[in-house]
């Protein structure tokens, strides 16, 4: 069962408008986009988007499905929001929250790859229905881009002991093709362990963030959103590790600060685009209900009166 986290925060902190407009990035099973709805108005409209086809089909199938003529589902990045938006007449945004990570449901269903709880086939792309699987960037890639992408993205201290012996392995005649041959080898290369931590749990988290963009798609859905939001708009992100929310910490920081248009240095500065509104960490009872909150940091922005 999935459990929404920092539900109401981040529902409190993103609704200003029961008229508005709203867009759920991140649509998951639709804890966050059913609050919301139950916040608007009947002229209140809200237009969710996921890359993952089963999360899109779960949204309106069944009796557990949302059936409300203010909703509609988009199977697409949030990247892809102004066009997606535009398509139905939509140009600006009241609210825009993103939940990021990986679902329970996705962590829970072994044939998707992403957990080392069960052994399946090593997949861990959020859209199954296009681009490359771990088990085939394993099977391609070389030593120096294994060590990177496991560095960079999981921040695993032996990246490069893991990446030789995925190579090693691969030039045996045996390349890794299932999660439990990963988490093998990885519980093998990894020298020391963190109290209450798989040791293959930086490196999952690495491949599962390289094979679906996430930190590019972060960046990018960031400005799209900004510039999608009405002045006094609000964006809400939820992220759960620190390379998530750095990006999200340094993005608000950018765009909330006066700075001077260098090419032109006695020019006035330029306008600030956000202002920079709360960080909001989950409670001590929410974290005891649900462990996967602890990593969790909801942060906050409202769009300035300035249009992009």
């Amino acid at each position: 069962m999935h459990t929404s986290v920092l539900l109401h925060e981040a529902i409190d902190a993103v609704f200003t408008d029961p008229d508005g407009i709203y867009a759920d990035g991140t649509y998951g099973r639709g804890g966050h986009a059913r609050a919301l709805l139950a916040r608007l108005s009947a002229k209140g409209r809200l237009v969710a988007f996921d890359k993952d086809p089963q999360a899109v089909q779960s949204a309106t199938a069944g009796p557990d499905g949302i059936h409300d003529a203010r909703f509609a589902i988009e199977h697409a990045s949030f990247t892809q929001m102004r066009e997606r938006l535009a398509a139905r007449g939509i140009s600006r945004l009241t609210g825009v929250l993103l939940d990021l990570g990986v679902s329970s449901p996705q962590l829970d269903d072994a044939s998707r790859g992403f957990s080392f709880r069960f052994d399946a086939p090593l997949d861990m792309r959020m859209d199954t229905t296009r681009g490359e699987t771990a088990a085939d960037f394993l099977a391609r890639a070389d030593e120096r881009q294994l060590a990177e992408v496991i560095r960079d993205h999981g921040e695993e201290r032996f990246a490069v002991s893991i990446a030789k012996a995925l190579v090693a392995r691969r030039e045996g005649g045996r390349p890794v093709r299932t999660t439990r041959e990963l988490a093998e080898i990885v519980a093998r290369a990894v020298k020391t362990r963190e109290p209450g931590q798989d040791p293959a749990t930086r490196t999952f988290q690495a491949l599962r963030i390289f094979i679906n963009a996430e930190l590019e798609d972060l960046q990018q859905g960031l400005t799209v959103a900004m510039q999608l939001l009405v002045p006094h708009g609000r964006l809400a992100v939820i992220s759960f590790h620190s390379l998530e929310d750095r990006i999200v910490k340094r993005f608000i920081a950018r765009e909330s600060t006066r700075e001077p248009d260098r090419r032109a240095p006695f020019a006035e500065p330029l306008p600030t685009r956000l202002k920079a509104l709360a960080r909001i960490k989950p409670s001590a009872a929410e974290i005891a209900a649900n462990p996967r909150a602890r990593s969790a940091v909801l942060r906050v922005a409202e769009r300035t009166e300035v249009q992009a």
